[in-house]
């Protein structure tokens, strides 16, 4: 007979103790432990997070490492990186982002999964993000997804963003790299 566990909702999770080296977010329920980034991941969260400030101007603002609840009662996830709209800032209640951030960016890890990643693209457009984009060092890439097409996007080539930044310059993937 297999054991039952209650699903933790997100005022349990916040009673946790973060373990060392790492934090917790709250994953359909279950708390799942995260390592800290190293220094290349880290390094490209700010390219593109600055990348992304200098497009938004006061259309919204764009973050590294922002916490969120893409559903009400057993998610708390950290994006690599978020922007959101000014007009979703205001009805942030209690310190909590609700629903995905507009655009949601992680940058791949030797510990994200296929499946992984699949979950939280699939979360993210179901709930609020607009696009979901998934950066991966090694292959010097940026893979796009919205809730009908995707589109992987190689060096060389540009990301549009004007589906957040009307009149801005497309997104050059080298700069996503650069310093790197």
């Amino acid at each position: 007979m297999a054991t039952t566990t209650a699903l933790m909702t997100v005022g349990e999770f916040r009673e946790l103790t973060d373990p060392s080296g790492a934090y917790y977010e709250l994953r359909h329920g279950e708390a799942v432990a995260v390592t800290r980034p190293k220094f290349t991941h880290w390094w490209i969260q700010g390219r593109v997070r600055d990348l992304l400030t200098a497009r938004a101007g006061n259309l919204g603002i764009a973050g590294t490492e922002l916490a969120f609840r893409p559903l009400p009662e057993h998610e708390l996830w950290c994006a690599d990186i978020a922007y959101a709209r000014s007009e979703r800032l205001p009805g942030i209640e209690d310190d909590d982002f609700r629903g995905a951030p507009d655009l949601v960016i992680e940058v791949l890890s030797p510990s994200n999964t296929i499946d992984e990643m699949e979950d939280r693209r699939a979360v993210c457009l179901e709930n609020g993000a607009e696009e979901f984009w998934i950066v991966n060092p090694k292959k010097r890439s940026v893979t796009v997804y919205t809730a009908t097409t995707h589109h992987l996007y190689r060096a060389g080539s540009t990301v549009p963003v004007d589906r957040f930044f009307p009149g801005q310059p497309s997104f050059p993937v080298d700069d996503i790299f650069a310093g790197r």
